[in-house]
């Protein structure tokens, strides 16, 4: 299995999912800072963590391989996303049929560091996502948001894309 640490960071996910995967699996750590995907590349050497791969993306493009991925995690970092429209639409072409992708957040403002659910919903519907569920996790108010790809034959067009707001108009 391939997974993206889309918006890696530190690579928290990056490194709990490596084991996961383990040997025969791999983990595409992306970002759109060199400088935090040049510390990552140290911190998986120190481990000894030999399935990560780097991509540097664009903060409107992923940049990944097409037909990379079987699951995507973007944890903690949707609210920084520029432009989530168009990485959201850039991102269906790296997606394998059957992927899913995984979205942990806040439920609270973009502006205050989370994704109000229901902007998260209606951001990824406008592209053609589908939501598969939601989780509440314990304890801060976060939320695991899983939904699937829209099929690249039915994928909207980007003029087709309806741009959402919430309630705060923080996006």
């Amino acid at each position: 299995m391939t997974v993206g640490d889309l918006g890696a960071g530190s690579g928290y996910y990056t490194v709990h999912v490596s084991r996961l995967v383990g040997s025969k699996g791999f983990i595409i750590a992306q970002g759109v800072r060199r400088d935090y995907l040049i510390e990552l590349g140290r911190r998986t050497e120190e481990l000894k963590l030999t399935n990560v791969i780097f991509a540097l993306g664009e903060p409107h493009d992923p940049r990944l391989p097409a037909s990379s991925l079987d699951a995507a995690i973007l944890g903690h970092m949707y609210h920084e996303i520029a432009q989530p429209y168009a990485f959201l639409y850039n991102l269906v072409p790296a997606l394998k049929p059957g992927a899913r992708i995984g979205v942990v957040d806040f439920e609270r403002p973009t502006s205050k560091h989370g994704t109000p659910i229901e902007l998260l919903r209606c951001e990824l519907s406008a592209v053609g996502y589908g939501k598969i569920a939601t989780y509440q996790l314990a304890g801060d108010g976060g939320y695991l948001a899983v939904f699937v790809p829209p099929q690249e034959a039915s994928r909207k067009s980007p003029r087709d894309i309806v741009a959402c707001t919430d309630r705060t108009g923080s996006r």
